[in-house]
Formats: C-alpha cells, sequence, structure tokens
C-alpha cells in the first residue's frame, strides 16, 4: 500500500482540527496585560505640569476634516515640499507631510525631517534670552554693553532687541557702506559685531522710538546667550529648550560641518538654492526642527514651570503703538491685534527656498505649523485656519 494516501489523511484531519480549534477562539478575547499601557501617537507631551484638558475625538474628527479640505485646496498641492501639522492641547489634529529633505538622493520629508525655520528661530531665541532673565544672568532693561563691552550703541537694551525697537541696521547691507566688501568671506556673528564698532553705521531709527524688523538685533542676542552662559549658542539651545522639552530633531546648524547633511533648499522644481556668505549667521535664523518638536515648544508656553508667566507676559503684549495698525511685536512673537478685540500670536520666516509659519492662538490653545523647503508663499496660508477654532477675521475660501 502506497505511504502518500495515508500521509494526505492525517494531514486533512490535523488541518481540520486546527482550523476547528481556531474558529472555537473568539476575535475579542485577546487578553491585554494590566500593565500594558496603550499611548495615543497622536498625543505629545512635555514633562512639564500643564492645565490643559483632553481633547475629544468627536472634536478632533470635526476640525481634522476642515482642516484637510483647506490644506487640500491650498497648501498641499502637487509642487509642494514640507509639512503641515495642527495640534490643540498637544492632540494632534491634522499633520501632512510631502516632497524632499533631499531630491538627489530621493530622501523623503517625514515626521522627524528637521526643516529650516527661518526666522521662526527668533522665538526660541527670544525664550532663552527670557530663560536667563528668569536666572537672573540678563537684564531686560540693561544696555547692551553690558553684556557685549565692544557693541558701539550705548543706549540700546536687551528688550529692544527682542522687540526691533533699537534701530540698528541691516548686517546684510553692510556691504552698501563698505569699500572693497568680500562677497566671498562667511560671515559669523562676531563679524557682525566687528563691523559695527568698526564702521558705527548710523541708526535707522533712535532707541525705542520706532519698529523696525531686523535680523541684526538677534545676532546680537546670540551672541549675549553665549556671554552670560560661557557655552556656544547651539549648547545652550540645546541644554536649556531642546532637551528639556524632548525635541529631539531639533538643533542649531553647524554650518561648516552639516551645511551637506541638513534638508536642502530649493527654488522652484528642486533647483537647489546654495548658501551664501550669510549661512553661518545665527539666533535669527539657523534652527533647523519638525512641526512635532514644535508642539512641545508650544506647550511649554502654557507652563509657568518652564517659565514664569510674568515673563510670557512680557513676551506677548505688543510694543509698538506709535502707528495705528493691526499689526505688532512682541519679544521675539509677532501678534495680529484687532479693533474687535481678537488677537493671535505668530511668526513667519523665509530664508533662501525655505518659508515656515507658526501660529499660536493662545485663547483656543491652538498650535498651527507649516514648513517647506522648497520656496513657497503657501506656508503663509495656514494662519487662516485660525478661523476654524475662534473668532478671527480670516476668509478661508478667498482666491489668495
Amino acid at each position: 500500500m502506497s505511504k502518500l494516501p495515508i500521509a494526505v489523511a492525517i494531514f486533512t484531519i490535523l488541518l481540520t482540527f486546527s482550523c476547528q480549534k481556531k474558529q472555537e477562539t473568539p476575535l475579542l478575547a485577546l487578553h491585554v496585560p494590566e500593565e500594558v499601557v496603550l499611548v495615543d501617537s497622536s498625543l505629545i507631551t512635555i514633562p512639564y505640569s500643564l492645565a490643559l484638558h483632553p481633547v475629544s475625538a468627536a472634536y478632533a474628527f470635526e476640525k481634522e476634516r476642515a482642516v484637510s479640505e483647506f490644506y487640500s485646496k491650498k497648501i498641499g498641492l502637487s509642487d509642494f515640499s514640507g509639512s503641515l501639522l495642527v495640534a490643540k492641547n498637544g492632540k494632534i489634529i491634522f499633520e501632512d507631510y510631502k516632497g524632499y529633505a533631499n531630491f538627489a538622493s530621493k530622501t523623503p520629508i517625514s515626521e522627524t525631517t528637521a526643516l529650516h525655520l527661518a526666522s521662526v528661530s527668533k522665538v526660541m531665541t527670544a525664550t532663552l534670552i527670557l530663560k536667563l532673565v528668569q536666572e537672573n544672568k540678563i537684564d531686560l532693561n540693561e544696555k547692551v554693553q553690558t553684556y557685549l563691552p565692544d557693541f558701539p550703541y550705548q543706549n540700546t537694551t536687551v528688550k529692544t532687541l527682542l522687540n526691533h525697537r533699537s534701530g540698528l541696521p541691516h548686517y546684510s547691507r553692510f556691504s552698501e557702506s563698505i569699500k572693497g566688501w568680500n562677497s566671498r568671506k562667511t560671515l559669523t556673528n562676531a563679524d557682525v559685531l566687528d563691523y559695527l564698532k568698526r564702521y558705527k553705521f548710523a541708526l535707522l531709527a533712535k532707541n525705542d522710538t520706532k519698529f523696525n524688523y531686523c535680523n541684526t538685533n538677534y545676532a546680537m542676542l546670540a551672541l549675549i546667550i553665549e556671554k552670560v552662559t560661557e557655552k556656544s549658542y547651539a549648547e545652550a539651545m540645546r541644554e536649556q529648550i531642546f532637551q528639556p522639552l524632548g525635541m529631539n530633531d531639533t538643533f542649531v546648524i553647524d554650518f561648516v560641518n552639516q551645511k551637506n547633511e541638513v534638508s536642502q533648499s530649493y527654488k522652484s522644481n528642486y533647483v537647489n538654492h546654495g548658501w551664501d556668505q550669510f549661512d553661518a549667521i545665527y539666533g535669527d535664523k539657523n534652527i533647523y526642527s519638525t512641526p512635532r518638536d514644535l508642539v512641545k515648544f508650544d506647550l511649554a508656553t502654557y507652563s509657568s514651570e518652564f517659565l514664569r508667566n510674568d515673563l510670557w507676559e512680557e513676551a506677548l503684549k505688543g510694543y509698538s503703538y506709535e502707528k495705528r495698525g493691526v499689526k505688532n511685536y512682541g519679544l521675539g512673537i509677532r501678534i495680529r491685534e484687532w479693533e474687535t478685540g481678537q488677537s493671535l500670536h505668530y511668526h513667519n520666516g523665509w530664508w533662501h527656498g525655505n518659508t515656515s509659519s507658526y501660529t499660536t492662538l493662545k485663547k483656543d490653545t491652538i498650535v498651527i505649523i507649516a514648513l517647506s523647503n522648497k520656496y513657497t508663499q503657501k506656508t503663509y496660508q495656514a494662519m487662516k485656519l485660525s478661523a476654524l477654532f475662534g473668532d478671527y477675521p480670516f476668509e478661508l475660501n478667498d482666491k489668495e
């Protein structure tokens, strides 16, 4: 008798028995041990106490649909390379990532891809200054010369650097006043201070008389940070801001050693933007981060454990009222203040092909973050999403 029919018969019996056993075990009978904690991957937290309420699933679902519709029509089109994230109380309502961090290697942008924040970096520089005020290492009303003796303008204070009321000239325009300017030299923050000292350029306005947005202010603030901490700006930011908040994908670029490793900057059609002589200057720019890490930073602005409430209040109020208008500036943060009483805080950024938008709705505990490494102004449209979460005078369906 052949052994094959017997083997087939035995296999059939075993298979039938196995299937019956599987069918007898209900799918929902899976037991999860009590010590296992199911983590909500869409909830971002920080190690500081926060008086923020959980966000309901119904609320998140409703808002996600509205944000998604706006995103698909206004921002996340086929030519977009970047990210958008909207969160309330740390709960991610919407996030999406498109395009390439490096087009040549086809490295896609993901939730851990750090993009250049451009001038949104100023928000963090200002926060570190306030942390040092809290530690009694800096006085907001103290003269800059106290910390930087070579600084040539006697009346400029730390506060007027922060709120752009110093009247300092723009470092990007020094070449207009200096004969034989070397356009190939990569400038440092120390170079900017040295040029101010050597040439004593005329102020654009007397100290604290007029708002004039100027990157030189924040290059000087970075030097003050280094002077009082006795550490590099990058080290101080990492130790006082990034590490405490768990911003593990955020860093200040080491221009000499990292410029080929970081996400690249592009013109349209992924044409590489390249670098220029101002790319090594930091404080006003040069922080790379992700939307999820920026949510952690935003959560910290609601914590008095991270920074005292009175210092947050100093940062969030306006300082420039010599002209009537909606726009104002605090300490490292832009403000829109409407006559109807609404207000919001934000900062936009642009550097080469990178654009960024950080909008924080303090009354509604919402944060809206848009980043791109391929030049577009679509990132600035993200602020209009404020209208979905509070009484803000934006039109979601306008033609812009």
